[in-house]
Formats: C-alpha cells, sequence, structure tokens
C-alpha cells in the first residue's frame, strides 16, 4: 500500500506533465506551421511560395502571437503593399520605442559621452535586420524568411529564448515582393514542362531587376527610398541580405569579402562583418553544413551603390551571403566531373575548410543553409549585444573626431550652376540617406574665395562623412592582376562613381579647417516634411514622384535657386543644359503644341504662356521668350526596343524616358520584323546589350517557343530599311557593336579584340571634348565627363559620311575616377558618332549616357538623339574641324 506522500508527490508529477503538455500543444496549435498555411513544406521540390502567400503566413504569426508585430512599408513599384515583422519577446516589443530612441542616439552621437553610450548600449537591444533577398531569381531567401519566423516563435531551444530576450529582428518577408511573385508564377506555368528552368523572359522588378541592389546611393527606385527611409527610422546595428550565387562548388561565401574593399569602410565595421562571416561559417560547421568560403576574388566591396553594403559607411554591420543555387526549386545531382579543375581534388584551404564534395542540391538544402547563418547571426548579436550597439556609437565618434582633424573639413557646393536643379538632386538625395547638409546664411571667405549666401555645405564632423567622402571624392581603383602581367582583377561592379562628375555638379572640397566665420554662417537645412503614403508630388522640380525625399526634413528644405523668365514674345527658348527643359518640351508636344531646335535650343509655342510659365516655375526652369526663330520643328515618334532577354539597361531606359515625360513605345522582335518601321517611328532606341540579344535572343528550346530567338535577318533588314529611308537608329554603349555589324557601317571599335591584359576600361568615368554645335550635343560643356563600361571607342572606314559628336583625347590618360589601363588604344579616338546611311542617320553613342539612372549631366545626350529626326539632321551643318580619324596603329 502506497503512502499518502508518495500518492502526492507522483500526482503533482503527473499534473505538472499534463500541464506542460496542453501548454505544448496550445503553443503548438497557435503558432501554425508553414505547410500547413502553404499546402507544402518550405524548401519542397518544384513548389514556391510567392510573397501573397508569404505575408499571409506572416499576418497569421502576429494574429496568434505577441511576439511579432507587422508593420507596413510602402508600396512597390507596382503598387503592391509591402511589410516587414518585428519579433522579440513581449516584453521588448512593448519598449519597442525606447529601444528604437536607444538605437538613434547610439546611430547620431554628436551629444554623447563614452560613458553615457556605455549606459544606452546596456540598456538597449541591437536591432538586426534579416530579409527575403533582392534578387527574385535566387529564390530560396524569400523561402526561408517563413521558416526562420516559424523558428523563432515555435522553438523552445535556449538559444532561440537567448536570442528573442536579447536581440529586436527586423525580418523582412523580402526586399522584392513584386519579383517574388513574379518568379514564383513563371516557374509554376513551366514546372513538368521542357522549359521547367526557364529563364525569365521579364525583369523581376519593374524597371531595373537584378539592378535593385545597385540603387543605395541614389535611390532612384521607389524600393530603394522605402528601405533607406524604414533603416533612418529604425537604425539597425546589423544588417544581412541573402543572395544565391556562390561560387561552384562550394556552397556558400560569406564575409570577408574580397578585395578591395570601399576605401571609405569604417575599420571597426569592417572587423565586426569579419566576425559575423567567421561565427557562420563555424555555425554550419557545427551543423555538418561542408563547402563554406570566403573572400576569394569575386565579391568585392569596392562600390557603394550595394543596398547590402553602404551602409558600413553609416556605420552598420552590413553585408550580403551567397548560398548555392541550381535553378528555382528544381533539384540537380552534380559529380565530381561537374567541378572545375580547381577544385576537383577536394583540397582543404584555409578559407574553404570542409570542400563540399557532390550529390544532390536542392531548394531545401538553400533553405537549411540560410536558417542556420540567420540563427548564427542572431546567437551572436545576442551574445554580444552591448559591443554591437557600442561599436555603432564608436564608427560614428570616430569619424566625427576624425574629420574634426584632417580633410576634407566640408564640401561647398554653389548653387549658381550650369543647371540650377542638378545640386538639388545630388543634395536631397545625400540628406535622404542621412549626411547632413547645411546652407550659409550670409557671404563668407574661404580660401579668398567669397561664397555666397545660399551656398549649401556639407560639413564633415558628422557620423555618415564616410558616406559622402565615398561619393564626393575621386575613385582610384586599384591595379591588382590576376596573376604578375596579367591581365587586370575585374571589379565586382563599377570602378568609379564620382557623383559631381556624373551629375556635371560643382562641388569645391575644403581641404583647410573651416574658419569660425563660415561656421557660426552655417545652418542645418530644414523644410516641411509630408508622410511617407503621400499621394500628391512633394517636390515637382525632382523626379520623384509622391513623397519622393521629402519625408526626411533635411532633404525637404534642400531647394534649388529660383529660376528666371525673361523677355516677352509668343514663343518660348529652352536651354538643354537644363534637364527639366526636356520635361517642359514634352508637356508642350502632348498639348498639341509645337517645338522646334535653333542654335542649340528648342523652342516651343503654341502653347498659352500662362501654362509654359506656370510648368517653368514648377519645374525650376529658366525661359526666355522672343518673337521670332529660325528653327527646325522637332516632331518625333518614338521606339524603344525591349527584348525578352529582360534587360536591365532597357528598364533603366524606359524608366528615365517615363519621368521625363516622353511619349514612347515599347516594342520587340516580331514589331521590327514586320517591317514599315517609317510608317510608325522617326526614331528606334536600343538599350546597351551584346550583339547577341539583339540577333539570337534566346536559345530555341531554352524557353517557350514565343519568347525564342532574336531579330534575325528579317529584323536587320527592316532596320536597314528604317535607316536607309530616312529614320534615325540610337544605339548605347555595347548595342553599337551589334548596329556595326548589321548595318556594315564604315566604322571600326578600336578596342575590339584587344587582350584584356593591355586595355581595360573598368566601369568608369572618362574626360571627353564634345561638340556642343550639333544637335545631339546641344547643351554639353564641351569638355565634360562620360561613364564608360566595357564601351567602345571608334574610328571611321573608307566610305564615312557623317560626324564625330566627341572625342578622346590625343594624348595622356582621360581617366576621371575609377581605372583604365591602356588609354593609347583610345587617344583620339571618337566617343560618339552620327553616321550617315541612306537617307538616314544611325547615332553610335560609345558611353552610358543614363547608366543606372546616375549620370544626369549626360542625360541630354540621349534625350537630344531621341528628338534628331530626318529633318534636324537635314538642318545640320557638319562641323568639319572637330575630329578627324587618327592614323591607324601598327
Amino acid at each position: 500500500m502506497k503512502s499518502h506522500s508518495t500518492e502526492t508527490y507522483w500526482r503533482s508529477i503527473f499534473a505538472s506533465l499534463l500541464f506542460l503538455s496542453s501548454f505544448f500543444t496550445l503553443k503548438a496549435q497557435e503558432i501554425p506551421t508553414p505547410e500547413r498555411m502553404l499546402g507544402f513544406p518550405v524548401g519542397a521540390d518544384f513548389k514556391l511560395a510567392t510573397y501573397d502567400q508569404s505575408l499571409a503566413y506572416f499576418q497569421k504569426l502576429a494574429e496568434v502571437s505577441d511576439q511579432i508585430k507587422l508593420f507596413k512599408a510602402g508600396k512597390t513599384s507596382y503598387g503592391r503593399d509591402w511589410y516587414y515583422s518585428v519579433i522579440s519577446t513581449k516584453e521588448n516589443l512593448d519598449k519597442l520605442d525606447r529601444y528604437k530612441e536607444i538605437a538613434q542616439q547610439l546611430a547620431h552621437p554628436k551629444d554623447l559621452t563614452d560613458e553615457q553610450a556605455k549606459a544606452l548600449a546596456r540598456e538597449g537591444k541591437p536591432f538586426v535586420h534579416i530579409d527575403g533577398g533582392l534578387h527574385a531569381s535566387e529564390v530560396a531567401g524569400a523561402q526561408h524568411t517563413i521558416s526562420l519566423a516559424y523558428e523563432l516563435l515555435s522553438s523552445d531551444e535556449p538559444k532561440i529564448k537567448e536570442i528573442l530576450e536579447n536581440t529586436i529582428i527586423m525580418l523582412w518577408p523580402s526586399l522584392n515582393p513584386d519579383g517574388q511573385n513574379i518568379v514564383a508564377d513563371w516557374y509554376h506555368s513551366n514546372v513538368g514542362t521542357p522549359y521547367e528552368v526557364a529563364p525569365l523572359p521579364v525583369l523581376y522588378q519593374k524597371y531595373i531587376g537584378h539592378d535593385n541592389n545597385r540603387d543605395a546611393y541614389m535611390l532612384n527606385m521607389i524600393e530603394s527610398r522605402v528601405i533607406a527611409r524604414t533603416w533612418r527610422e529604425w537604425e539597425p546595428q546589423i544588417i544581412h541580405v541573402h543572395h544565391q550565387s556562390s561560387p561552384f562548388p562550394t556552397r556558400i561565401w560569406l564575409p570577408p569579402f574580397a578585395e578591395p574593399i570601399a576605401g571609405q569602410t569604417p575599420p571597426i565595421m569592417a572587423r565586426e562583418v569579419n566576425m559575423i562571416g567567421m561565427a557562420i561559417a563555424q555555425a554550419l560547421e557545427s551543423n555538418g553544413m561542408p563547402g563554406a568560403v570566403h573572400m576569394g576574388t569575386g565579391f568585392d566591396a569596392w562600390y557603394p551603390g550595394y543596398v547590402d553594403y553602404m551602409p558600413m559607411m553609416q556605420n552598420i554591420a552590413a553585408y550580403w551571403t551567397e548560398t548555392a543555387l541550381y535553378r528555382y526549386a528544381t533539384p540537380h545531382l552534380y559529380t565530381i566531373n561537374d567541378f572545375p579543375r580547381n577544385r576537383s581534388d577536394l583540397r582543404v584551404e584555409s578559407l574553404y575548410s570542409s570542400p563540399w564534395k557532390g550529390g544532390w542540391w536542392r531548394l531545401k538544402d538553400a533553405v537549411d543553409y540560410m536558417q542556420v547563418a540567420s540563427v548564427a547571426v542572431l546567437e551572436y548579436a545576442a551574445k554580444y549585444g552591448e559591443t554591437v550597439q557600442y561599436n555603432r556609437y564608436q564608427a560614428g565618434r570616430n569619424t566625427i573626431e576624425k574629420y574634426e582633424n584632417e580633410p576634407p573639413y566640408a564640401y561647398f557646393i554653389p548653387q549658381d550652376q550650369r543647371d540650377p536643379v542638378r545640386p538639388v538632386e545630388l543634395l536631397k538625395r545625400l540628406a535622404f540617406n542621412g549626411i547632413e547638409v547645411s546652407q550659409l546664411t550670409e557671404d563668407v571667405a574661404y580660401n579668398n574665395i567669397i561664397y555666397p549666401a545660399g551656398t549649401w555645405v556639407i560639413p564633415m564632423d558628422q557620423e555618415y562623412a564616410e558616406l559622402a567622402r565615398q561619393l564626393l571624392d575621386v575613385q582610384e581603383y586599384p591595379d591588382l592582376r590576376e596573376y604578375p602581367q596579367g591581365p587586370p582583377e575585374q571589379p565586382y561592379d563599377a570602378a568609379g562613381w564620382t557623383l559631381p562628375f556624373m551629375f556635371e555638379v560643382n562641388v569645391v572640397p575644403a581641404m583647410s579647417p573651416l574658419p569660425e566665420t563660415v561656421k557660426a554662417a552655417m545652418e542645418t537645412v530644414k523644410g516641411s516634411t509630408v508622410a511617407w503614403d503621400s499621394e500628391a508630388d512633394a517636390s515637382t522640380i525632382d523626379f520623384a514622384p509622391m513623397s519622393g525625399f521629402d519625408t526626411n526634413e533635411n532633404a525637404a528644405g534642400i531647394v534649388p535657386k529660383a529660376s528666371k523668365i525673361i523677355g516677352s514674345g509668343s514663343i518660348a527658348l529652352l536651354d538643354p543644359k537644363e534637364n527639366n527643359s526636356f520635361r517642359i518640351i514634352n508637356k508642350v508636344l502632348k498639348a498639341n503644341g509645337s517645338v522646334s531646335f535653333s542654335n542649340g535650343k528648342y523652342a516651343v509655342q503654341n502653347v498659352s504662356s500662362g501654362r509654359i510659365n506656370e510648368w517653368a516655375k514648377a519645374l525650376n526652369v529658366n525661359i526666355q521668350w522672343t518673337n521670332r526663330v529660325n528653327g527646325t520643328e522637332v516632331k518625333s515618334r518614338i521606339a524603344l526596343y525591349r527584348p525578352h532577354t529582360a534587360s536591365m539597361d532597357e528598364g533603366w531606359t524606359r524608366w528615365l524616358l517615363e519621368q521625363f515625360e516622353f511619349e514612347f513605345t515599347n516594342i520587340g522582335n516580331s514589331d521590327i520584323q514586320m517591317g514599315n518601321l517609317n510608317s510608325r517611328f522617326d526614331v528606334v532606341l536600343f538599350a546597351s546589350e551584346r550583339a547577341s540579344t539583339f540577333t539570337q535572343g534566346f536559345r530555341e528550346g531554352s524557353v517557350p517557343p514565343q519568347y525564342a530567338g532574336g531579330l534575325g535577318e528579317l529584323g536587320i533588314q527592316a532596320l536597314n530599311d528604317f535607316v536607309s529611308t530616312g529614320g534615325t537608329l540610337v544605339a548605347m554603349n555595347s548595342s553599337t557593336t551589334f548596329m556595326i555589324d548589321a548595318l556594315n557601317l564604315p566604322v571600326k571599335n578600336v578596342t575590339e579584340g584587344v587582350d584584356r591584359k593591355d586595355y581595360f576600361a573598368g566601369s568608369s568615368i572618362l574626360g571627353v571634348e564634345t561638340d556642343p554645335t550639333h544637335p545631339v550635343m546641344a547643351g554639353m560643356p564641351s569638355k565634360a565627363n562620360i561613364f564608360v563600361s566595357r564601351s567602345p571607342a571608334f574610328t571611321t572606314l573608307e566610305g564615312f559620311e557623317g560626324e564625330a559628336l566627341a572625342k578622346y583625347q590625343t594624348t595622356g590618360s582621360p581617366l576621371r575616377s575609377g581605372y583604365l589601363l591602356g588609354e593609347e588604344f583610345i587617344n583620339g579616338t571618337a566617343a560618339a558618332l552620327s553616321v550617315k546611311h541612306g537617307n538616314g542617320n544611325v547615332v553610335l553613342l560609345g558611353f552610358s549616357p543614363q547608366w543606372r539612372g546616375q549620370t544626369m549631366g549626360t542625360y541630354r545626350v540621349l534625350f537630344n538623339s531621341l528628338l534628331y529626326t530626318a529633318s534636324v539632321a537635314n538642318a545640320t551643318t557638319n562641323n568639319v574641324d572637330f575630329w578627324s580619324a587618327p592614323e591607324p596603329k601598327n
């Protein structure tokens, strides 16, 4: 017979077990599994969750759990609502405003002492941003955020409990909601067919596709502005963005980055990112996941336009990782025979210590690698949270101290510029990214120069000064070679991007300390802000629609020097040196007014002077009224070729033409092949793509039949007929080589076939001389900067008729920023040509006048080209003295 005490004891144990069992059952019921919501497990073969499904799951989690909150970030380019989640303990979420306040104070440390910062770091919680990736075709990222959310909210592991208690996780289901849906829908439409892994025939972000990770400092896309605004609200200390293109056969690439990295990267941030990369690698090894690699020669961090690296110069430990990918959710079996020779021996390396041996690779494998990586980052933040927060403070403090004691001490940006709006476009973007912009309240003297009241000043004793310097200074890309005397290592992206050069804005660095008189005259710019979800155009002068940059108080106060309207008469003269002149031109054309080209300017009429003046004031454009103009009528029906191969350059071009209100038609292969283009169009524009994009397109059998093939002989003949009978073809950058060959133009690209060890221009800025008397170059300065990227340089052959529009210097290097090897190959050549072909013209622009929307100083070259119809061309007198073809080199 049992004793009473024993019986009571076992009843107590049973009751406790029953309670725990009920608790865990209840918890499991409360937190639905992804499979229950999606209808399939995350990472299942041949299955991809759409953004709509992912968002529905996160919304369900927010309904049933008090450890997650959803916030609306904004809208995408296609108008889709965009959300992110914040995950932590209920106690932390209840104090979220206080933790955000601490993060703001540590991010902006000017008024803090070290002791105050340490106290804040002890009180605060680190904010860690993790997301489902930017590049929607790299599909695992947006799948792993679903399973990561489930693990964080359902797991009872001690490490997860520690993470929730000691960190605040900003978990974005995806940084590209539109793309997640586009890719998933495309893949599901092809699963089980011969086209299961077919490439996408459209861009997975409305205008720019893969370049959505190249727009961090320019903020041209609404998605870029949404992310930047959200980060300035929360000021996370760690940002981890997932990608999928690990160098085969490695399974995941992790920081440290390859060489070189951005020169203005705060050292303490670089060290922290390196530690996080190693922590991820260790976690993968501990979980039996081989194949992690670091550095290499591919993923350098030189270019600051990456959304997932630019924050380093805002004192945030920001980085990306690259997990292996086959294609979509289709599994693939790899054998050692698939491996490149340098990896087939499975040799252990110091930064690749557990070589992957091959086998099946599934979407689930990539999801698991990402999830372990994400949890490892969160463990790091939970364990070292106080240090992570204090490092953010230290990096900002160190930057302020640095530029209190060394140059540049500031940058002066005069209001008087060739285009008064251009400096505003530059400064609004800097301010939106957290760089403080001031303005002089009175005239000051500095280094024997008088800077008038209204001059903008960027003081460098501020926490984000390294970002300002990274964007405004000249870049000198290091001469790194694949082997001694070998070809240069190619930059992963751009080598030079100096914004004053690309914007054609005069920016003056202050190389000696600012006198107190100058400091006293500086006042931080402030304006009236608008709500981020405002539908109205907050600032008509820039071309960021709706709220644009004006959610930021500093950016909202940056306005141009007022334009002038002078003269009298019925005809308004617009100078193409001002970009917004083209917006007025297009408004006039849409209002059935008339436009003519005369002596380097555009004359508009047959629209009321009141309307034109109203547009001029809204867009801050200078106008001169007159009564008589001898000009040539401009009336251009424009077509933009859009290949099935999802061209980012076409997307950027399409976006730019829309912003400047050009009416145009996108045309494809069949539109051209049907011929008779002259009945529909006056100008046909080709964005920069390889010749094979135009001639071949997608290989037959690799995509559904309607997307296969290129222009073919029929299309090329139609283009030839179009030009020969008076049309204008405009080809930008790489597409010029296609046009030369397709039309048998008497032009040669002198860089074609030159070995890379002898000539290489790595996405850089070069100087040229232009002929502003030619309509295509109207408004350009005689000495200008152009952006080149695998660009041609031209000489002419026997039978050439036409003129050079821009030329390189005959001796010395034209390099302004970036990297150039072998300048002698392009010395004296033409950078742009207008070629007479039959009764029409082919404009060959051997550079990118609209590169990623950044090259505002050469927008007008593209815009002028689109208005260079046969009537304008026929009225143009050649400037025969501007350029002659150089003597052939031996």
